[in-house]
């Protein structure tokens, strides 16, 4: 709403310094003031909330099953950090979009929507877990329907919206100029599996201290990217990549991600003082799948979040090889965890995911020339 500020100008003409409200207009400055902002807001409060969840009991249960008894050794003393702190997280996107972007763009209001039913079904998952004094929160297939109502909502708004129809059907390969493809009625399935694909990839990867913060940032940075240059009419021409008028505000909404998921991990970070849970990984993975769709870069989130694809891949690897043949890929899922029972410290796995997250997020940008 700052953003308002700017025509302060118009009826504050010739008042020293009223100039200096134009830069109000310019998303990449709201961009960046977006992402400070929710840096402080998780800094500042971050404190305040752990103490608030520390009186209210609200720990992390630790899994107990006897399949998992090395990593319970590994990961004991963590049992009682408080969860949900992705409330913080979730809190400090909304604010900052609020204050900084324009109310009156539809996509901001999506991705703010997505945020919070997408952390409204984490917190919930949670609550169940600490409840039940068990790490059984929601049932798998109860998560997946939520997840798939929202999806289908989402992706209902693209293709019932005269002007968004036709784009949102057509499907972008990186490195080829146009469309591929019109997907038709199959865009509710595709679409489906990026909201809810990425969901659930982000939920996997959120199990070491600040492993699952630290990958957001970059992603987060990386969309703030796409989503200016794609709402830029010039940018997206010269670089022939599909051109979204609404996008170019989503910029706000992903540095605003980045800015939270940097301050999250001060307090995130090795021996972590409070956990996302649920609540906050539900909502970051929900966000960037819908990111994705509104500046038409769905396939590129694969190339941006490849530590997120890597952990999702390698528990469907691991399921289906032990339900085909008796035997196990991994020593355990998500991969995180087999570089654990492999001899990495814990600190070493996070740093070394975190590297990759950023090749990953300097190779989708790259995409963006090689068309």
């Amino acid at each position: 709403m700052l953003y308002y500020l700017s025509q302060l100008v118009t009826t504050l003409h010739g008042v020293p310094g009223a100039k200096g409200l134009n830069v109000f207009q310019y998303i990449s400055f709201r961009a960046l003031c977006a992402g400070l902002t929710s840096f402080l807001i998780c800094l500042l409060f971050g404190d305040a909330l752990i103490r608030r969840l520390v009186q209210l009991k609200l720990g992390q249960p630790i899994r107990s099953a006897e399949e998992v008894h090395r990593l319970n050794e590994l990961h004991g003393g963590k049992k009682g950090t408080p969860t949900m702190g992705g409330i913080l997280l979730i809190a400090a996107v909304v604010i900052s979009t609020l204050l900084w972007a324009r109310p009156d763009n539809a996509f901001v209001w999506i991705c703010l929507l997505t945020v919070l039913l997408h952390g409204a079904i984490g917190f919930y998952d949670d609550w169940l877990k600490i409840t039940k004094k068990s790490s059984d929160g929601i049932s798998s297939r109860m998560k997946f329907l939520l997840q798939c109502i929202l999806a289908g909502g989402i992706t209902a708004y693209f293709l019932l919206t005269p002007a968004l129809a036709k784009q949102a059907q057509e499907l972008y390969i990186p490195f080829l100029k146009g469309p591929v493809l019109n997907l038709g009625l199959w865009t509710y399935l595709f679409y489906l599996l990026i909201i809810v694909g990425s969901s659930n990839a982000v939920n996997l990867t959120d199990g070491l201290d600040g492993l699952a913060a630290g990958c957001t940032v970059m992603a987060g940075a990386c969309f703030g990217v796409f989503t200016y240059l794609a709402g830029n009419i010039k940018t997206a021409g010269y670089l022939q990549i599909p051109y979204y008028p609404l996008s170019g505000e989503l910029a706000i909404v992903s540095l605003s991600l980045a800015g939270a998921a940097l301050g999250f991990l001060w307090w995130n970070c090795h021996p972590a003082k409070v956990f996302m849970g649920d609540t906050g990984s539900l909502a970051i993975g929900g966000l960037l799948g819908v990111l994705a769709i509104c500046c038409k870069q769905e396939l590129l989130l694969a190339i941006v979040g490849g530590i997120f694809v890597a952990e999702a891949l390698s528990v469907i690897l691991q399921v289906a090889s032990f339900k085909l043949t008796g035997k196990r890929i991994f020593k355990m899922s998500p991969l995180h965890h087999h570089f654990e029972l492999s001899g990495w410290k814990e600190n070493t796995v996070t740093v070394r995911f975190w590297i990759l997250a950023i090749v990953f997020g300097l190779l989708g940008i790259a995409t963006l020339k090689l068309r």
